[in-house]
């Protein structure tokens, strides 16, 4: 639409003219408005919403350093929306996982620790078998994104590298008040069974990731104190089923209408570790769950959420380079995602598909180091020392001792007195698979804590301009329900 300024005198002479025309006047403004509203824009029937745990901006931008050097780009770089959110819980300022993906999957604000549930849900540790004790009357279930789909007759899937009972992929299709019944969590997804969560009508379509001990009884090696094998039960009423990389690789989309993989017992191996034999990438794992969606008869579009869950393990265990690789490997399977739905629906017109984190963690990075271009054999890059860049000489803290680029705020790896009274860090010491980064506050092993710095958010394709900005996490609910039609 073309914006005129107009002078004092036109503008009375049109209110004068406009007088004169009686309701012919009205009626003709009332077409030009008419004529002038855009149209409405279209639903995207495809959602993929990508969730990066404890994905923080500094990891980020540790991992594009690592992966392509400070001047290169991630996908996550390159697409075309992008803002900022906060993360805060109901309770706290510094959120934990459950809240901040339930949040974002279901537009309200929870307690920490709690899944899918009302405001005024209380967190009530589990029993020693990990179901839940909630009590009568402790708050509601409140639907979510991957629920809205499933009444709107669009296929479901969750992939995530962590066990898919966890907090992130349990906020897309379970209500509990505490994020650790995951025995409850598990028979949550299975048709018909006990506890059924019967918002899911006939089921979540495509679950792939580990946690397979909880799905089996322990008679089976698993932990369900029940005796109940959910793995039996969810073949029983028609899905296909993969506990390794051969089985997963099996799996026919052209022939498989619905498919579960529980690839390890409890989480996944983190990407630096894993036997790519044995286990599945986050990138094939999501491509073959586009596919099995896709595919899926009946349905009118899809719901997908992927997780790049062990990003958050591997940072509160302040083991950087592992930190690193997962984020990569959740970067590879966005573009993977990405490059499957173009061709699948060239230039996205039917699809959005949304990118960010739950929250942040501690990890920093310590200057004033020189530029290391991306991690390579024989050059560390950011998960080297910290060297001059003038210089080139390694950094020093008031001890005289050198230090690495990368740092957390607080871990278990903190020298107790002067570091002087340390052996000096080298390159290969501080950039090894397993090296634990210092930190400025001790923590007890694995113990480093969330952090509460706002997080990126990034969107392409069908109603990705509208979101942008500077948002609350329960916003995205709202938005991403609005451009899907939901």
């Amino acid at each position: 639409m073309r914006t005129f300024t107009l002078g004092a005198g036109l503008l009375a002479a049109l209110a004068l003219a406009a007088c004169s025309s009686g309701g012919g006047g009205n009626a003709a403004r009332s077409q030009d408005n008419a004529e002038a509203q855009p149209p409405a824009a279209a639903a995207a029937k495809n959602v993929i919403f990508f969730l990066g745990d404890g994905m923080g901006i500094a990891t980020t931008t540790a991992a594009r350093i690592y992966a392509v050097g400070e001047d290169g780009q991630l996908t996550m770089d390159t697409l075309p929306e992008s803002g900022f959110v906060k993360t805060f819980s109901n309770d706290a300022q510094v959120t934990d996982s459950a809240p901040s993906m339930s949040a974002y999957m279901t537009g309200v604000k929870m307690n920490n620790e709690v899944i899918s549930m009302s405001t005024d849900t209380v967190a009530k540790s589990p029993t020693a078998d990990l179901t839940s004790s909630c009590g009568a009357g402790n708050g509601k279930p409140v639907s979510t994104l991957l629920e809205l789909a499933k009444a709107g007759k669009r296929a479901t899937g969750v992939v995530t590298t962590t066990r898919v009972t966890h907090a992130t992929p349990a906020a897309t299709y379970s209500h509990v008040c505490h994020r650790d019944a995951e025995s409850d969590i598990a028979a949550q997804l299975v048709p018909g069974g006990a506890q059924y969560n019967a918002a899911l009508l006939d089921g979540v379509d495509v679950v792939f990731g580990g946690g397979r001990q909880f799905f089996l009884p322990k008679t089976a090696g698993g932990k369900r104190a029940d005796g109940r094998d959910l793995v039996a039960e969810l073949k029983a009423k028609g899905y296909g089923y993969a506990a390794d990389k051969a089985a997963f690789s099996a799996i026919d989309p052209a022939k498989t209408q619905r498919a579960v993989g529980l690839f390890t017992s409890s989480h996944m191996s983190y990407d630096l570790d894993r036997d790519p034999n044995k286990e599945p990438s986050l990138a094939e794992m999501t491509t073959k769950a586009i596919d099995l969606l896709a595919n899926r008869s009946g349905k009118q579009g899809m719901f997908l959420m992927v997780e790049g869950g062990r990003i958050d393990h591997a940072l509160h265990e302040t083991t950087a380079k592992k930190a690193l690789q997962d984020t990569v490997a959740f970067d590879q399977a966005i573009q993977a995602a990405i490059s499957a739905m173009q061709q699948k629906d060239p230039g996205l017109k039917n699809t959005l598909i949304v990118v960010t984190a739950d929250h942040d963690h501690t990890l920093v990075l310590n200057g004033y180091a020189k530029r290391t271009g991306k991690t390579a054999p024989g050059n560390p890059g950011v998960l080297g020392l910290a060297k001059d860049y003038v210089s080139g000489k390694n950094l020093t803290d008031a001890d005289g001792m050198p230090y690495s680029i990368i740092g957390f705020g607080n871990g278990e790896n903190r020298v107790a007195g002067a570091r002087s009274a340390a052996a000096a860090l080298t390159d290969d010491a501080v950039s090894a698979n397993d090296y634990h980064q210092e930190a400025a506050i001790r923590m007890p092993a694995g113990g480093e804590t969330h952090g509460g710095t706002d997080v990126y958010i990034g969107a392409i394709g069908q109603g990705a301009d509208s979101i942008h900005g500077f948002l609350e996490n329960i916003e995205v609910f709202g938005l991403v329900k609005k451009a899907a039609g939901l």
